[in-house]
């Protein structure tokens, strides 16, 4: 299983400032679905953080996001290894499948891969 990219998830009810702000430092926007909008660098598409209100089908908002080459792969070691589960493995409306994990220090991760 690859890693193919990391992204911190900030809890905002300041979306259109974060944009703003972390424009100054040369981040664009790349995706808004309303809940969530993810900035990342021009130069280095993998540079990314998103800010979200709410996480539109999970109980909770991810505190991060881990894109994964093999998102089911992912799923049977998580679910092996006993790591709580806190959103199952499922298919999303924008094209990503997922599923949290809560990891050692209380932090609740999106595991994901694009479809």
């Amino acid at each position: 299983m690859t890693v193919r990219r990391v992204v911190p998830n900030v809890r905002s009810e300041a979306v259109p400032e974060s944009r703003e702000f972390y424009g100054l430092l040369g981040f664009e926007e790349v995706m808004n679905h309303g809940w969530i909008m993810t900035l990342a660098s021009p130069s280095e598409p993998t540079a990314q953080v998103s800010f979200m209100a709410y996480d539109k089908t999970a109980p909770v908002a991810p505190d991060l996001s881990v894109e994964v080459d093999d998102v089911d792969a992912a799923y049977a070691l998580v679910r092996e290894s006993g790591a709580e589960i806190v959103h199952p493995l499922q298919d999303e409306e924008w094209g990503v499948r997922r599923f949290f994990v809560r990891d050692p220090n209380g932090r609740v991760v999106n595991v994901l891969g694009h479809r």
